[in-house]
């Protein structure tokens, strides 16, 4: 029987498509970043690597892979409009860096054309593999849908020690240096402060599944920690016109 994976769509965009180069890149970025307490969950950037692949980074540091065999993934749907969150039924996604298994869900609808092109969650998959190894995926894209909502899926997933969530989210779009400064870190004094009701799709993408996130942290007594804040200006890009990365740590 042949295998149903999902190729992925954006390697050689945002990311490089050879095995050497990527996990070269990867690693320059890991070097570069700082340990720090390890988290349950972590907000990471999606964009082209080299924008967005030092915040991404991170974040990533912060991961003690022992005992991590499991990893919920969630992002915004870019291309597919949708009515709340919709899993894979692909039995593994592929990047440059191999295949990782994918767990089939329970209980959430699957729609793999939302997936097949979409790159929020893909481009975590490089930097999971580099950090964690082997491990299987809950990969989930959300469309319209309530903090509650999400939370509600969040907590049935949420596992324990060997489960890692990875929200997948970009900050503020297209804005001026300045604005985007001003913007981003409003948002991040939302989500410190676990608070979705100052999120919404001007100051992040990915609200929907940051909001989720941060209902379940209320829930359970946790704490969001920033990482880093930067923005496309601060990396690879000019300044008048960019994309804000926020990397967060839900302790």
């Amino acid at each position: 029987m042949k295998a149903n994976i999902r190729a992925p769509a954006v390697a050689g965009m945002f990311y490089p498509v050879a095995p050497a180069e990527l996990r070269r890149m990867i690693e320059g970025f890991m070097a570069a970043a700082k340990p720090g307490p390890h988290p349950k969950a972590i907000i990471a950037p999606h964009a082209g690597y080299i924008y967005s692949g030092p915040v991404a980074a991170s974040v990533y540091k912060r991961i003690n892979p022992a005992g991590i065999s499991r990893v919920v993934l969630v992002g915004p749907s870019h291309r597919v409009p949708l009515r709340g969150l919709a899993a894979s039924g692909f039995s593994a996604w592929r990047t440059p860096l191999g295949d990782v298994p994918v767990e089939q869900p329970q209980l959430i609808p699957v729609n793999d054309a939302a997936h097949a092109l979409e790159h929020s969650l893909e481009v975590q998959l490089p930097f999971l593999q580099t950090v964690l190894g082997e491990f299987t995926l809950l990969p989930l894209v959300a469309g319209e849908a309530s903090a509650e909502e999400v939370a509600e899926v969040l907590g049935k997933c949420w596992g324990g020690a060997e489960t890692l969530i990875v929200i997948s989210s970009d900050l503020s779009h297209y804005e001026n240096y300045k604005t985007a400064r001003d913007m981003d870190t409003a948002t991040a004094k939302a989500i410190i402060a676990l608070n979705p009701r100052g999120l919404d799709y001007d100051n992040a993408c990915g609200f929907v599944p940051i909001a989720g996130l941060l209902h379940v942290a209320k829930q359970k007594g946790m704490r969001a920690e920033l990482v880093d804040l930067r923005s496309s200006g601060d990396t690879a890009g000019p300044r008048d016109s960019v994309v804000g990365y926020g990397a967060f740590a839900v302790i």
